[in-house]
């Protein structure tokens, strides 16, 4: 198979592989998130309007409405400030979906320059300042991955003094409580149950149905 036909099965098959990784439910967008979080904050829904406007955010990280709400009703609900560093701050400002489109586009390039083969000493400059921007392109993609992490990991507690306990069971006395709209580290689940842990570094079990994945 010629270096062209190579390239062009790599794009293809990089294009599908896009398609299924962002197929997302009609309807999932920042603007219906934001206003579906703005229903809820209206209920007396701190819990669900936090979960919301996360998820708001993860597609739409620059939006000033969909933050100032965010603060907003953490503040309301008596919930502490989140801190960010300032690598989380540059690496996920641009939506996540456009920059692995990015990272995507930039495969392609490097692909097509390493099939392009043997060719004169300025085709060979231009394809290794191919090369490189491609690198450059993929690279940006895995920063805006490395800060969004932990998002994968991440929930909010949708449900008010939820308990957190010793042991995945659903008796004995309580730990501690979370508060409605905090967000923890979902660490692993077990028959209904989530092993939580909060910010300041404490661990639990709590009922599956009291809290919510940022990243559905």
């Amino acid at each position: 198979m010629s270096a062209p036909a190579r390239s062009s099965y790599l794009a293809a098959g990089l294009l599908i592989g896009a398609l299924q990784a962002f197929a997302a439910p009609a309807g999932y967008s920042a603007a219906g998130l934001y206003n579906l979080a703005n229903s809820y904050a209206r209920a007396g829904k701190p819990g669900m309007a936090v979960l919301n406007y996360e998820r708001a955010r993860l597609l739409s990280p620059n939006d000033p409405d969909v933050e100032a709400n965010l603060r907003f009703v953490r503040s309301s609900a008596h919930l502490p400030a989140e801190t960010r560093s300032t690598f989380d701050r540059v690496a996920g400002a641009a939506s996540p979906v456009l920059l692995a489109w990015i990272g995507i586009a930039g495969l392609i390039i490097v692909g097509a320059g390493v099939l392009a083969g043997r060719s004169s000493a300025r085709h060979r400059r231009l394809r290794h300042a191919g090369i490189l921007l491609g690198v450059c392109m993929v690279g940006l993609t895995v920063c805006n991955g490395i800060a969004l992490w932990p998002k994968l990991h991440a929930g909010v507690v949708i449900v008010a003094a939820t308990p957190v306990r010793v042991s995945p069971v659903p008796m004995g006395e309580a730990l501690f409580t979370l508060a409605e709209g905090d967000t923890v580290k979902l660490a692993a689940e077990h028959e209904g149950f989530t092993l939580i842990r909060t910010r300041s570094g404490r661990s639990g079990w709590v009922s599956k149905a009291n809290v919510a994945p940022i990243v559905p």
